[in-house]
């Protein structure tokens, strides 16, 4: 018997009703304690005040938000599968031939559907606040003037050209700018051998090349040269050289492809940003694994009693998920396991694990 349409949007609508339930009181559980603890960092610092927390409060939600929506929808899909088995209205669907593969469609839709609507439009905005809140952050909370990442041996910047490759190495980058001081280029052929080696007191980025200063030109078996200025070839910007000191959290989906790009230009690793990526197309498929890790825990009471403890079990096998999930991550991170792998391996895992119980359940 196939699935009517009105019963398709009755358990459809009790899943979106119980999802906006879940995630509401969860993103003000979370503003609350972020607020708090926005206010206890500001509390030595008068220029942070009362509507700027409040309002960094607001742009950092999404940040928390997004890693509690895997939970909500399976918390929202568990509440649903369990209060329309214990009022019964399942078991009828049962008794008239329908099959829990059908009755778990609709709630499988509508969360692959948040999934994808989360990751195409609300992900850049979601951004675009996490970008705004970082910048208040450094300037408030961390008295910074610079959202340059500048480790203790300084930066290195690559830049690939047809004549072959530059290095740029600076140890110090005026704040708020890109002009770089005490700066070392070693320039290379296309075989990938040192050609030549420049040191500058500066580096300023202007369109179309970097215009060093008092440089010393040293070239092998050649006597070192002095050289007031040099321009040095670049198609990069500060725009896109700053963007790729960015944290992923900070790109929308659709910016994420030519920052990797950018990433790979100028020498930095893009692992980050690539498992980032992969991880926001995954996102359907994780929302989707979530039902049916849901109905396998929560479906139960068609065959007998022990919901509430099915139900616990079910969280817990969530949070492990979870956990693992960041395990894996972490090993994608550090470059031990492949990116789709890390990125695509928590929601695949789970599918198989809950329509395995789910078949031994339902179909015996």
């Amino acid at each position: 018997m196939r699935l009517s349409s009105t019963l398709a949007l009755y358990i459809g609508r009790q899943f979106l009703l119980w999802f906006a339930a879940g995630l509401s009181s969860l993103l003000a559980l979370v503003y609350l304690l972020d607020t708090v603890e926005l206010l206890r960092r500001s509390a030595n610092r008068p220029e942070a005040t009362f509507d700027i927390v409040v309002t960094m409060g607001l742009l950092k939600l999404p940040e928390i938000g997004q890693e509690v929506f895997p939970f909500v929808v399976l918390f929202a899909a568990m509440y649903t599968f369990w209060r329309l088995t214990r009022t019964h209205e399942l078991v009828v669907a049962r008794a008239s031939g329908i099959s829990v593969w059908q009755f778990t469609g609709p709630v499988l839709a509508w969360a692959a559907i948040i999934g994808v609507v989360l990751v195409t439009v609300l992900n850049p905005i979601f951004a675009a606040m996490l970008t705004r809140y970082e910048r208040l952050e450094n300037r408030y909370l961390r008295g910074q003037t610079s959202s340059l990442d500048v480790g203790r041996s300084g930066i290195w910047l690559t830049q690939l050209t047809p004549e072959g490759a530059y290095r740029i190495h600076a140890e110090s980058v005026v704040p708020g700018t890109l002009e770089m001081r005490r700066v070392m280029v070693l320039l290379s052929t296309p075989q990938q051998r040192l050609s030549a080696r420049l040191d500058a007191t500066s580096a300023e980025l202007v369109p179309g090349f970097w215009n060093l200063s008092e440089v010393w030109y040293n070239k092998p078996g050649e006597p070192a040269q002095f050289l007031a200025r040099y321009q040095l070839p670049t198609d990069l910007t500060e725009q896109r050289i700053q963007d790729s000191f960015a944290s992923p959290d900070t790109l929308s989906f659709w910016e994420l492809p030519n920052f990797i790009r950018t990433l790979e230009l100028t020498g930095l690793s893009p692992v980050r940003h690539k498992l980032h990526w992969h991880t926001l197309l995954a996102q359907p498929f994780l929302y989707a694994a979530m039902v049916l890790l849901a109905a396998a825990f929560s479906l139960r009471q068609m065959r007998g009693g022990g919901t509430l403890a099915l139900v616990g079990a079910g969280i817990v096998t969530a949070l492990l998920l979870f956990i693992v999930k960041d395990v894996i991550m972490a090993l994608g991170m550090s470059g031990s396991v492949p990116i789709l792998l890390a990125a695509w391996a928590p929601a695949g895992v789970t599918v198989m694990l809950s329509v395995a119980a789910l078949l031994h359940t339902e179909d015996g």
